[in-house]
């Protein structure tokens, strides 16, 4: 397996010049990395005008290895080789390492970059990528793997501690400023400053460090990956989430340019997908699956909208006893649950499951909002928030099993969707029947999660050890024998005159499962999906939003004059045979021509696993419509006849020629459209709460005319 490697962009504040003064003093050995024993310069060009030198070294690398492993690999050292591009006129150095010893065995890579900083000309970025591939290694490759994995990494770490030291040196000999490189005095020319040349990216800059005239990210709320170009800052990962391994920053990256490539700049904010990335130990492939699942969840019932959508009844303000408390002793939002005083089975049969699951979502929702502002006001990461979970009055009453059962859903959901936002549960006062209640729950809670449990019984809370090693002695609620007044319902017993029917609650169950502008279908090899939208009234707008949630289908738009005639029924179905082109039913009839019949009005889209596409198309005669979305299939390998492992993955994954899509189409008039993209932003297409922004898919084919 290719261990791969991606760098934030780490900046240094001073000038490129300077940087690289510092850099060459590295060599050929420097005390600060020990396992870089030595270093010689085999080779070294330089253009006519100075401008770019190419140096080529060969290092020599001490590894920290077992001296057993050493003894059978046979070696003492590792050689590599190094190839230096210094452009002084672009202000730029390109250094490219590879591997000499074991090149037959073990393939190692890495690219690293000094560039201009794009919003400061007197700062200096640095970027870094990298991969190991072990092929064999005397039986010993994930040993050596390891091994090599957390070298590179300490490596990793003493890379800017080294360039520091250098600067301090250098500032010690009085040397603080180099002048840029000029071209060289022509006889009977005129001398000339080249300007810096350097490619714009969008790298967030921590504006506690930044002089006036350089952007401020404004805070994680605002932070959105408009495109695959945008860069992390390391200062920003530590600033805004927390201080990461390199390993754990290159997961994070190389997750988020997989979004901005598949999702089209419409992906969550940099906190959120850590979150996934921690609740599965930065497993790159689980938490890829694990947040797309949630997105397309999150997608299709709205949830981003929730806030501010949903009305809570009034009903919850009076006996929900829960609410929102200031915040713990390290800064995360507090809130309060007196789930003991709370008449569980009232809420139920006068709410339904889907009620209390609806206030549930928004509690998680307000709380990732006041993460962020918490962020803000304390200036240090803030992911997570502290619920305390009062159960004085826990009774067998809770245990009613309707209750259980919708605490059973909402525990799954929750789970699924907003992994590691619990720092910690506080549960105060708990009864005897409390472990009862327990043994229920528990197997549906994260292992991860469930460490962050502490149980306290009686007044066991109040004891050295107790709630005030959590929560600041001046903000422990009244109830709680604190000082602080706590604005929470007391609760009560709810009034059975506002129970539902039986049949009233029946028939909202499971309503946030299946209560969706987003419809599911599904792309059978030989039998596409196809939709029909008539329409009267020439330059009208037909807008889509679909996500391709698993295989890759091909995207057409037709029109036709005439109306699609019903299919026939299928001879193979009467005698009890099922044919794929059964299952979809098809408006293009097989008899019709491509260019008599019908015509195709928009160029054929290509969609890949996991893209969202977002589009449009100006209609220009009335008629009818068809979108069709087909399988597709990637082309067999050219080399060989034999098919390649990445062809049979991909035919497990679409088991039975079968892609699956959830769409959403709307038919605008085109009053309602001319002039922006609002109109489709209206059908709420985007994560809005989790980004700051939505754009459009630049791989849709959005036209405003058309052609034939």
């Amino acid at each position: 397996m290719v261990q791969e490697y991606q760098s934030p962009v780490r900046v240094y504040k001073d000038p490129f010049e300077l940087i690289m003064a510092a850099y060459v003093r590295r060599f050929p050995k420097s005390p600060l990395i020990p396992v870089f024993v030595d270093s010689e310069i085999i080779s070294e060009t330089q253009s006519k005008d100075g401008s770019t030198v190419v140096t080529e070294r060969r290092c020599v690398i001490d590894i920290e290895a077992p001296r057993l492993l050493k003894r059978i690999a046979g070696v003492d050292y590792l050689y590599f080789t190094q190839r230096n591009t210094l452009n002084r006129r672009d202000r730029t150095l390109n250094i490219e390492v590879r591997n000499e010893t074991f090149s037959n065995r073990v393939i190692v890579r890495e690219c690293c970059n000094y560039t201009v900083h794009p919003e400061n000309e007197d700062w200096t970025c640095f970027e870094q990528t990298a991969s190991l591939d072990i092929k064999s290694f005397f039986g010993f490759e994930s040993t050596a793997e390891k091994i090599a994995m957390k070298q590179y990494a300490s490596s990793i770490k003493k890379g800017k501690e080294m360039i520091e030291y250098y600067l301090r040196e250098l500032e010690e000999e009085g040397v603080t400023f180099i002048p840029r490189w000029t071209p060289p005095v022509v006889s009977g020319t005129t001398r000339l400053q080249l300007l810096p040349r350097s490619t714009p990216r969008a790298i967030p800059v921590n504006s506690a460090e930044t002089g006036p005239d350089i952007k401020d990210p404004a805070g994680p709320a605002e932070l959105v990956a408009g495109s695959p170009d945008d860069k992390l800052d390391a200062d920003y990962i530590r600033r805004y989430l927390g201080d990461l391994t390199p390993l754990q920053e290159s997961c994070l990256i190389r997750l988020r340019q997989w979004l901005q490539e598949t999702h089209k700049g419409k992906i969550p904010k940099d906190q959120h997908v850590l979150r996934f990335l921690r609740a599965r130990d930065f497993n790159l492939e689980k938490a890829r699956e694990f947040l797309c699942q949630s997105l397309t969840w999150r997608k299709q019932h709205q949830v981003d909208f929730l806030l501010d959508t949903w009305e809570r009844p009034q009903l919850l303000e009076d006996y929900y006893t829960g609410g929102w408390h200031h915040h713990d002793s390290d800064g995360r939002p507090l809130y309060i649950l007196r789930l003991g005083q709370m008449d569980t089975k009232g809420l139920v049969r006068a709410l339904g499951e889907e009620g209390l699951l609806r206030q549930v979502l928004s509690i998680n929702e307000e709380g990732l909002r006041r993460c962020e502002e918490n962020t803000r006001v304390f200036g240090r990461p803030i992911s997570c928030w502290t619920c305390l979970v009062d159960l004085e009055g826990l009774n067998m009453r809770h245990l009613w099993r309707p209750g259980v059962k919708a605490l059973l859903r909402i525990i799954e959901v929750v789970e699924a969707n907003y992994p590691e936002t619990l720092g910690r549960l506080l549960i105060l006062r708990a009864p005897r029947v409390f472990p009862v209640l327990w043994t229920l729950v528990s197997p549906l809670i994260d292992e991860n999660t469930r460490k962050k449990f502490l149980v306290y019984a009686g007044n066991d809370y109040q004891d050295p050890g107790g709630l005030v090693d959590y929560i600041d002695k001046e903000i422990i609620p009244d109830f709680l024998r604190g000082d602080c007044m706590c604005d929470i319902p007391e609760g009560g017993m709810v009034p059975k005159s506002l129970y539902r029917t039986a049949e009233e609650l029946e028939s909202e169950e499971n309503r946030l499962l299946t209560d969706s502008i987003y419809k599911s279908a599904s792309v059978f090899k030989g039998a596409p999906y196809e939709m029909l939208i008539e329409i009267t009234e020439a330059s009208s707008v037909i807008t889509w939003d679909f996500d391709v949630s698993k295989g890759d289908v091909i995207f057409h738009i037709y029109h036709s004059k005439r109306a699609p005639q019903p299919p026939k029924k299928d001879t193979l179905g009467a005698h009890g045979i099922t044919s794929p082109g059964a299952i979809n039913t098809q408006m293009i009839d097989r008899s019709w021509v491509l260019g008599q019949d019908f015509s195709m009005v928009e160029k054929a889209l290509t969609c890949r696993e996991g893209e969202s596409i977002q589009g449009s198309h100006v209609t220009r005669w009335p008629g009818f419509y068809i979108l069709q979305w087909r399988f597709h299939s990637s082309p067999a390998c050219s080399a060989s006849s034999l098919p390649r492992v990445d062809d049979v993955l991909a035919s497990l994954q679409v088991s039975s020629h079968k892609c699956k899509i959830m769409y959403y189409t709307e038919v605008l008039a085109s009053h309602d459209f001319r002039g922006s993209m609002t109109s489709l932003e209206s059908s709420h297409s985007g994560f809005s709460q989790l980004s700051a922004a939505t754009t459009s898919s630049s791989q849709s084919h959005a036209s405003s005319t058309v052609s034939r």
